[in-house]
């Protein structure tokens, strides 16, 4: 068998090249994903129907940071709670503030969970009327106690708010406490700079 000739040789060099090329731009697309730290977990086939009349395989992003194991960007299924996100970061890490942290909360759309490391300053106030030197009081984290100590608040609507909460998941708004029964404008407006989402 002879030698190629000068055209196939060519062509046969230019092809190497293009392969070669493509090679080189997949590993620096990969180099340039790595660098930004952000690590997306797909996760695992699951046959459970998603709620909320979503179609099955539609997804949601979640941002799992602080005493995780792995904190990172992961993507979720419909319906999956702070346990799963966790759990998909790791796990907790060994100065996690666990009982800081609703593992059954179902988990939204672009939030972000931060787990506390042991001894951390939580946001939400201790005593007082919601307001204070450490800020309004975070409606998804707040508990039956500080609910209690908001004006007009008391024990029975402290309970619904957190019916509210455990029934449809993250307030999003302050204004959705007018979906909590026995709250109306008047009292939401004399709640709405003591708390916030």
């Amino acid at each position: 068998m002879g030698a190629l000739p000068p055209r196939a040789r060519l062509g046969i060099g230019a092809v190497i090249v293009l392969v070669l090329l493509a090679f080189a731009v997949t590993i620096g697309i990969g180099m340039l994903r790595g660098a930004t730290g952000a690590q997306i977990v797909e996760p695992t086939p699951s046959s459970s129907s998603s709620p909320a009349g979503l179609p099955a395989g539609t997804g949601l992003y979640v941002h799992v940071a602080g005493a995780v194991r792995e904190p990172g960007l992961y993507r979720l299924d419909a319906g999956d709670r702070v346990a799963d996100a966790i759990g998909r970061a790791g796990g907790f890490s060994d100065d996690a503030q666990r009982d800081a942290v609703n593992l059954a909360r179902p988990v939204a759309d672009g939030e972000q969970i931060v787990v506390p490391l042991v001894g951390a300053e939580t946001v939400a106030p201790a005593s007082g009327a919601g307001g204070g030197a450490s800020g309004p009081l975070d409606l998804n984290t707040a508990t039956r106690e500080q609910l209690d100590e908001l004006p007009r608040v008391g024990p029975a609507m402290a309970d619904r708010i957190l019916e509210w909460r455990k029934t449809n998941g993250r307030f999003t708004s302050v204004d959705d406490l007018l979906s909590v029964p026995g709250i109306g404008e008047k009292m939401l407006a004399g709640l709405r700079d003591l708390v916030r989402v």
